[in-house]
């Protein structure tokens, strides 16, 4: 049996800064997977009333909460746009991204393709 995947355009971009829809955390997107490509064993610690499905892009955040920083990995039905220009305080953004004036994160020349 042959599967078709319908191609999946990612609604947010490299060096923008999103929010969780429902829990208190906010990141720099760094990576993204067209399509769910993580561990069943981590999608099954998912509760079942609010584990995404895999057929939407998932995003890789230099994350932050109000105690620590973190990368995490999150589906796009769970994410909006931050609009609010405050700075991520990630560690690892300055790895990858400067920060523009306007608040947002470009990649580094170097990383670019």
């Amino acid at each position: 049996m042959v599967r078709v995947m319908k191609a999946q355009t990612a609604k947010f971009g490299l060096g923008q800064v999103v929010k969780h829809r429902k829990f208190s955390f906010r990141g720099v997107i760094f990576d993204i997977d067209p399509e769910f490509n993580n561990t069943d064993e981590w999608l099954m610690s998912i509760p079942e009333e609010v584990r995404p499905r895999k057929d939407q892009p998932f995003y890789h955040l230099f994350a932050e909460n109000e105690e620590t920083e973190y990368i995490a990995y999150v589906s796009e039905q769970n994410l909006l746009a931050d609009n609010s220009r405050e700075p991520v305080r990630h560690p690892q953004i300055g790895e990858m991204f400067t920060r523009s004036r306007d608040g947002s994160y470009k990649m580094k020349r170097q990383l670019a393709n």
